[in-house]
């Protein structure tokens, strides 16, 4: 059985009479044990039968009916995730300094969420339960964390002793499930032949490994005790590049598609010019920082041809360091014609350190910091990308309204692309126009 935490006000569910707190029992002809079967349960219905139990009573049914693609508004209560047995090298949940949120240094290895969200398993911690209903379900797409078909490699990347990748994505693969897989690049470790060879293994599954992410692994400073690891400099990234560009090519010779796809911050840190947009091919990675660039600068040009003069004089955006000087390219053009001038703030990491550079790890300290001495001007834009998705906080548990109330001016939070700047920036000016209308 599945608790119900929460029915939507005006929802299907709440006009049938369910309430926080029911058990769900059964859809269908199905029995509900936990949040996978009710997503399997309800997909692509119309209509659902519902056996649900109110605490102290008996079952009873509830029939809904629904609207092509209609939320029921239920809202199962989640489980906690698997937690992950590895003790990875690059493990980011290690690198983490005390004193956040719990939350933050759970570890979760679990294949549900993999389906659910998309979040990124290494099935070193995989059992046969767990293979046989996958299979049994057809829970796909997975997102797989290989690093190295090399065994050897593999379990010092990952800490442990884990079974041979290969076969599993052999037997899921051959079950009919779609995977998307990742390495994360660490020099020394998985890089140069290891690199090649564990690319070339894994397109031998395609289509049915659909695409491979090749992303740099992300180092703190708080690294005391956990083992050496170096960055990824400009020369690893030239060299991962070159291996991934000839494969890409050997791919596309031989399939429709060139599977295997840099990380962005490969390419800045090689200095090197992106690919174009249809490169990417379906975008499978987008949400792995891979192709955001051009999918940026193609919304960008949009965003340029519908973008009109706004009553707004000076406005600061927020930017990691390797994303900034990209940000202002656009900021650039996009300030003719707004008639705003557009502040980039580049913001360095002094919480996990300099060497974290992206935007998304960034904490609402370090933007005090990064604007104590500037003028921001009339507002402050932060990215989306910067909050939690549940309750809006940064990584150190700041929220906007703490930093409006330190700057004692309007932060926004916008959409991660040039639309939601856009965006932030009509609020704005509608903002302008309440106030002189007053």
């Amino acid at each position: 059985m599945l608790k119900i935490d929460q029915v939507i006000p005006g929802s299907v569910a709440e006009f049938a009479g369910i309430e926080s707190g029911d058990q769900l029992l059964q859809i269908g002809q199905r029995p509900i044990d936990d949040i996978v079967d009710y997503f399997l349960a309800l997909e692509g219905e119309s209509a659902a039968r519902l056996l649900l139990q109110r605490a102290g009573d008996d079952p009873f049914e509830v029939l809904l009916e629904l609207e092509a693609e209609e939320d029921p508004g239920l809202v199962p209560l989640h489980p906690d995730p698997h937690r992950c047995g590895n003790n990875c090298v690059f493990c980011f949940v290690h690198q983490l300094p005390k004193g956040l949120r719990r939350t933050l240094y759970v570890k979760d290895e679990d294949y549900r969420f993999s389906w659910l969200y998309g979040s990124y398993i290494t099935l070193g911690n995989i059992v046969e339960a767990d293979l046989q209903r996958i299979i049994a379900d057809q829970l796909s797409p997975l997102y797989i964390s290989v690093h190295a078909t090399a065994l050897d490699v593999r379990c010092r990347l990952l800490g442990k002793q884990v079974p041979p990748s290969l076969p599993i994505l052999q037997r899921l693969t051959t079950a009919g499930i779609e995977l998307h897989t990742q390495i994360v690049l660490c020099p020394g470790y998985n890089d140069a032949e290891v690199l090649q060879q564990t690319i070339l293994d894994l397109g031998s599954f395609w289509p049915q490994i659909r695409s491979l992410a090749v992303v740099p692994v992300g180092l703190t400073k708080h690294r005391d005790h956990l083992p050496t690891l170096a960055p990824v400099t400009k020369e690893d990234a030239l060299q991962a590049l070159d291996i991934i560009d000839k494969i890409q090519s050997r791919q596309l010779e031989q399939t429709d598609s060139r599977f295997v796809f840099a990380a962005d911050e490969l390419y800045l840190r090689a200095e090197r010019v992106f690919p174009d947009l249809e490169s990417y091919e379906e975008g499978w990675q987008f949400e792995n920082g891979v192709g955001m660039v051009p999918l940026f600068r193609r919304d960008a040009e949009e965003v340029l041809l519908e973008a009109i003069p706004l009553d707004v004089k000076k406005v600061s955006l927020i930017s990691g360091v390797s994303f900034a000087e990209e940000l202002r390219s656009f900021t650039r053009r996009l300030e003719t014609r707004v008639e705003t001038t557009l502040q980039v703030v580049s913001v360095g990491n002094r919480f996990f350190g300099e060497t974290v550079s992206v935007t998304g790890l960034l904490t609402g300290a370090d933007i005090i910091s990064a604007c104590a001495h500037i003028d921001i001007g009339d507002a402050l834009l932060l990215p989306d990308v910067l909050f939690n998705d549940g309750e809006g906080l940064l990584l150190d548990d700041m929220r906007i309204e703490d930093l409006e109330a330190h700057f004692n001016l309007p932060v926004l939070r916008v959409g991660n692309d040039p639309w939601g700047i856009l965006d932030g920036l009509e609020r704005l000016d509608c903002r302008n126009i309440e106030i002189s209308e007053v």
